[in-house]
Order: structure tokens, then C-alpha cells, then sequence
């Protein structure tokens, strides 16, 4: 009997552990194990480009237009190296944010085959870590190129910040060729515009901030995320069904971010309070016309515009007004811990 006991015992020790160690999988250890991975593919002049002070100032200079970046790009990689890339910004994104990363860039080639200039590129994505990623470290990674820039800042190997995060969409609708009908973010698009056709005269007027739109967002690549005006419908003046629509909006930007960072976004929203979130339109009301929208509560704005090209050009960002660049975080840890640095 003792000698039959021993292999069900091993499976259920077995089966524990395993169960166990996934259950420490976390987004943080997830991005460093993955960060490690890739730089250890690099070669050693890469890795030099790559790798930069945690508490350097290139850090924070984002943008998400063509532009020269710092950084490594996948243009330069090996295959091997290209899918140690890829495989980080699998490891930071949902399944969702990591589909709508890869979309992105295919729409490169889109621009490309209309304009034939070089900048028009699916692989001028670049990749750049500030300080050592570790299991248990403070350090931070970017993944840019056109219409893509998101941040990630770990802190302790525990807590992690996740923006600015930015994703664009140039054609926002794919009206021809292999990619016809992708729109990358129409329900972004789509929902907020259902929700300003569902508003009452009042609350439409109240909603409706100006006929013409703003050339882009407003915040742009700023450093620090400037609150807009306290103007527009609020959460609390809305029906039910018509928060709900709204909440929606919020959840597609905050899930494009793994579980539980995703869940920890919005229940740091809820946590300030739906009732003060406003929600505020410039421009066109029906499709295929410019339009900027907004949704901004105590803690956070998301910005929406789709101007360019007879409107049908994309641009959308989730900021953080004390979090971007983990700065909430960063001045927490260093209240804890004073005297350790930030890439210990």
C-alpha cells in the first residue's frame, strides 16, 4: 500500500507545485524575464544602444509620430532577435493590446505602397530598457515607433505603471487590399460616437465643446499629462444604460494592459469616484467626419481624435496624471525605502 501511495502522492506534490509557481507568474516578473531574454540575444553594440540610466531623462521623451528614436529596432535584429522582441511586447500587452500592437505596424506597409518613403516601415520599431531588469528590481522599458508608444516602469519587481500609452491608426479604416475593413480602433471610435447619439438635446449640448475639432490631441507627447477642462457630460447625469456605454470606453483602453494591471487601473478609477468623470466632444457627429473626443476623471484622461486624412486618420492615449512614468509609484518607494536607488 505504502509503495502504491508514493506516485499519488508525487502527482498531487507535483501538480501542487506547478500550480504554486504559476500562480507567482505576475505581468512584472512576465516583462523581466522576457526583457532578459531579448538583451541576451544582443549583440554587445546593441546591447549599448538598447540599454539606458533608469534615471536618465530619455526615459520620458515619447513621442509617436516618425522621428529619429534611440534605441534598438527590429529592422537591425536577427529573426532570433526579432522574436525575443516580439515575445516582450507579448509579455506586457493583453492578447488584445498585443493584436492591436501587431495590426499597427502591418499599416505601415499600407502607407508605404501610397507613399514609397522610407519611413513608411513595418520593422522601424524600437526598444529601449532604463536600468536592470529583475525579478525584484526598479527598472522600465518602451516599445515606439509610428502610432505606437507604450511604457512600462516596474518598481520593486512588484508594482508596475503603464503609461503614456498610445496607439494611432493610419488608414483608421482599411477600405481596400489584403487588410479591408480593419479598423484597429473602431470601438473606440464607434461606441463613444453611439454614446453622444443616445444624450438628450441638454446633455448633447452640454457634451458638445466646439463644431471643429482640434488638429490632435491635446496633450500631445507632453511629459506631464495636463488636466483639460472640467467641461462636458458627467457620469452622474447619465442613465444607466448610458454609463454603462461609457464604462465600456473606459474598459477597452485600460484592457489592452494584462490582468491585473488592467483591473487595477479601474479600480483606481472607481476608487476616485465615477460620478465626476466627464465625457466631451469636438467636431463632427456622423461618421467620416473630424472629431476629438474625451474622457477625463480625477485620475486619468483618455484623448481620442480622427481628423487627418478626411477623417480617417487615428490617434488615442491613456495618461495618467500622477501615475505616467510610475511617478506615483516611484514617490512611494522612495518615501519606504530613502536611501536605495532606483535600479538596485
Amino acid at each position: 500500500m505504502r509503495v502504491g501511495l508514493v506516485p499519488a502522492i508525487f502527482v498531487v506534490l507535483t501538480l501542487f507545485t506547478a500550480s504554486f509557481v504559476a500562480t507567482q507568474s505576475t505581468p512584472a516578473a512576465n516583462m523581466a524575464d522576457a526583457a532578459d531574454a531579448f538583451l541576451g540575444t544582443l549583440t554587445e553594440e546593441q546591447r549599448a544602444a538598447a540599454t539606458f540610466p533608469f534615471d536618465g531623462d530619455d526615459r520620458f521623451d515619447w513621442h509617436f509620430i516618425p522621428r529619429e528614436r534611440k534605441g534598438v529596432p527590429l529592422k537591425t535584429m536577427t529573426p532570433p532577435q526579432q522574436h525575443a522582441a516580439i515575445e516582450l511586447v507579448r509579455a506586457s500587452l493583453s492578447t488584445e493590446g498585443f493584436e492591436k500592437s501587431q495590426t499597427i505596424r502591418q499599416l505601415e506597409q499600407i502607407l508605404f505602397e501610397r507613399e514609397g518613403r522610407d519611413i513608411r516601415d513595418t520593422e522601424l520599431y524600437f526598444f529601449m530598457v532604463f536600468g536592470d531588469p529583475s525579478a525584484h528590481g526598479t527598472w522600465a522599458w518602451r516599445y515606439e515607433g509610428h502610432h505606437i508608444s507604450q511604457s512600462w516602469t516596474v518598481i520593486n519587481g512588484q508594482k508596475v505603471a503603464t503609461s503614456p500609452q498610445f496607439f494611432g491608426t493610419n488608414p483608421a479604416h482599411v477600405r481596400e487590399g489584403r487588410l479591408a475593413g480593419t479598423r484597429v480602433l473602431g470601438f473606440e471610435e464607434d461606441t463613444a460616437r453611439g454614446l453622444l447619439a443616445s444624450l438628450s438635446p441638454a446633455l448633447k449640448t452640454a457634451a458638445i465643446l466646439a463644431p471643429e475639432p482640434p488638429r490632435d490631441i491635446l496633450t500631445s507627447n507632453e511629459r506631464d499629462a495636463t488636466m483639460q477642462d472640467d467641461a462636458g457630460v458627467a457620469y452622474a447625469q447619465l442613465n444607466p444604460e448610458q454609463q454603462g456605454v461609457l464604462w465600456s470606453i473606459i474598459e477597452e483602453y485600460a484592457t489592452v494592459q494584462p490582468e491585473p494591471l488592467s483591473s487595477e487601473r479601474l479600480d483606481k478609477i472607481r476608487a476616485a469616484g465615477l460620478d465626476a468623470i466627464k465625457f466631451a466632444w469636438m467636431g463632427g457627429e456622423n461618421s467620416g467626419e473630424g472629431h476629438y473626443y474625451r474622457i477625463q476623471g480625477p485620475t486619468f484622461l483618455i484623448e481620442f481624435d480622427n481628423v487627418q486624412n478626411d477623417g480617417n486618420h487615428a490617434h488615442s492615449v491613456w495618461r495618467d496624471f500622477d501615475g505616467d512614468f510610475g511617478r506615483d509609484l516611484l514617490a512611494a518607494h522612495y518615501q519606504d525605502y530613502p536611501h536605495q536607488l532606483a535600479d538596485d
